[in-house]
């Protein structure tokens, strides 16, 4: 079934993770995918394997002229790992900037176009870590609990207005960011991979970390005209965690 056929959509972080995952089964879904990323080299490989449509290179807190949409899933986001006391300022800026002000910029362009149209699908890759608190990442859990803030409050204002705004929240998925924090747990903890993937894994009642696919496959399910009706959500999957 193709039945995004027709519907534009943007993704940033799309050059890799749950970003990537989410352009690849948009297209399959009918829809034309553009990527956004910092990297050229992720989102022109993306692109040439027929992952997505278009590529854009920039910064999503302060976008360029961007295509028309009537899909936005705002993937980008980064994590850094510390005790609170060793963070600084600049370390909460970053995280808001990656995981908060990027999706404010993107939708701040974007919504309008929607709204005139009357329809529109925003969809925000949060975490757990937008409902509940994880030690040594503050920064990044604050960030996250300000993303769902500003999905819950969009939500109210654009309600009769066509657009659905929403929040996905993995747990622990596979993902360059989740091998980041696997290198830093086996640094600290002499740790292999493989053990340090079965202590995040731990967190999940079912015992594994989840695959970019299954966030993915649920934001496809957000953009149909079947989930027009779920609106200001914040959606777990997360294998039961939350």
């Amino acid at each position: 079934m193709r039945e995004l056929a027709g519907r534009f959509a943007l993704v940033s972080g799309g050059g890799t993770g749950i970003g990537l995952a989410c352009a690849r089964a948009l297209k399959a879904a009918g829809a034309h995918v553009t990527i956004l990323g910092r990297r050229a080299g992720p989102l022109e490989a993306a692109v040439a394997r027929g992952e997505a449509d278009a590529a854009l290179v920039g910064d999503a807190t302060a976008p360029a002229a961007l295509p028309p949409v009537t899909i936005l899933v705002n993937a980008a986001g980064a994590a850094v790992s510390a005790p609170f006391l060793k963070t600084t300022d600049a370390d909460f800026r970053a995280a808001l900037d990656a995981n908060l002000m990027s999706a404010v910029a993107l939708t701040r362009v974007a919504l309008p176009g929607m709204l005139a149209g009357g329809h529109g699908r925003i969809i925000n890759i949060a975490s757990t870590a937008a409902l509940k608190g994880y030690a040594y990442v503050v920064p990044y859990v604050a960030a996250k609990h300000a993303l769902l803030g500003f999905t819950r409050a969009l939500a109210l204002e654009v309600a009769a207005r066509g657009v659905t705004v929403n929040a996905i929240c993995p747990g622990f998925t596979e993902t360059p960011l989740l091998a980041e924090s696997i290198a830093r747990i086996g640094a600290k903890t002499g740790l292999d991979d493989a053990a340090a993937r079965a202590e995040l894994a731990k967190h999940s009642p079912q015992g594994r970390l989840l695959q970019p696919e299954e966030i993915a496959a649920l934001t496809v399910f957000l953009c149909t005209d079947a989930a027009q009706g779920i609106h200001g959500a914040a959606l777990p999957v997360s294998g039961g965690e939350i």
